[in-house]
């Protein structure tokens, strides 16, 4: 029988500081700039986010997430025999978060007396708010084709060390957080639970309508190492081409949209989410909606919104749910998998 990629465990971890509208606009009145909870959440449908403290890496809050994973699928972290995590928040050039995160996971084993994930492949990946689903799709393809027999897949962001507190359109989006999945080979004919089917795509064309235009060179930052965002270029892009993959990771599986139990979607803006799933005709109380208290968290707004929805129970062994996301890129896909 065929291999699939099946999700044996979730795990998701948010920053101590949680920062409401309100406070947001007080910390924007002390630069002179106006915004309110009303105007926010009428655009946005955010509420609240949560931002990392000083010193507080990606790598920190994927391993918290990383370890409720791990403990959800009943697995020790030297099981694990890949690592792909998703991020445009690094904790540094080089190397990746992956082995930082792999070296701090042995670190706790040790430390509880176990073994570490040493020897096993890891990996950045970054397609921004669209990362976990390509890291998904990593994921699943090694572990298909026999690369790979147990991986943990990982978003973890700290964008709040990227924002530009001086626009006032972009500072109130994005906060911070992590999202973990276990994902483990199984065998059966298809009918199984497991990922069904992955789509990704990108558009280099669009780059500058959502980056983050610095780099490094010579010890020194160049260029602007904070995040621009042409807000209605995104959202016109965004709209159409969700639909598009969504319908086409449904294709791949023989699906139909009726079959879709939950809709799991990048959490950046109500709109363009529910946009999606009207267009998808699905009921919008089958949309899993975690944006108004975390904020677009970019590549792990999505394994933190399936984290709480299995959590809370509202994801049933045997549902089929459909992730999608999109980013600066600009990039875009999705994922169909049964629970």
């Amino acid at each position: 029988m065929p291999l699939y990629a099946r999700i044996t465990g979730t795990g998701g971890h948010l920053p101590a500081r949680r920062l409401t509208n309100d406070e947001m606009a007080a910390l924007l009145a002390q630069r002179g700039l106006q915004t309110s909870d009303a105007w926010i959440v009428e655009r946005t449908g955010i509420r609240a986010r949560h931002f990392a403290a000083d010193g507080e890496m990606a790598s920190d809050l994927a391993l918290q997430a990383s370890l409720k994973a791990l403990a959800a699928a009943g697995r020790q972290p030297h099981e694990v025999d890949l690592i792909v995590l998703a991020t445009s928040t690094p904790d540094m050039v080089f190397p990746s978060t992956a082995t930082i995160l792999q070296r701090k996971l042995h670190e706790a084993a040790l430390a509880a007396g176990g073994q570490g994930p040493i020897g096993a492949a890891a990996l950045d990946v970054q397609a921004v708010c669209t990362g976990f689903i390509y890291a998904l799709t990593v994921a699943d393809a090694l572990i298909r084709t026999g690369g790979a027999r147990r991986a943990l897949v990982v978003g973890a962001e700290v964008f709040s060390r990227i924002l530009n507190f001086d626009d006032r359109t972009t500072c109130v989006l994005f906060g911070d957080g992590a999202g973990a999945v276990v994902l483990e080979a199984v065998e059966h004919d298809g009918a199984g639970p497991g990922v069904l089917a992955t789509d990704i795509h990108a558009d280099g064309r669009h780059t500058g309508i959502l980056c983050v235009p610095g780099t490094v060179a010579g010890g020194q930052v160049l260029g602007e190492p904070l995040l621009r965002m042409d807000g209605q270029a995104v959202f016109k892009l965004a709209v159409g081409v969700l639909e598009e993959t969504a319908r086409a990771a449904l294709a791949k599986a023989g699906k139909a949209e009726a079959d879709v139990d939950w809709l799991i979607p990048h959490q950046a803006n109500i709109r363009i989410m529910y946009s999606t799933a009207r267009k998808l005709k699905l009921p919008l109380e089958r949309v899993v909606v975690t944006v108004d208290q975390h904020g677009n968290t970019s590549a792990a707004s999505i394994p933190l919104a399936l984290d709480h929805a299995v959590r809370a129970g509202w994801i049933q062994p045997g549902q089929l749910l459909l992730l999608e996301g999109v980013g600066g890129g600009f990039t875009w896909g999705s994922a169909l998998v049964r629970y």
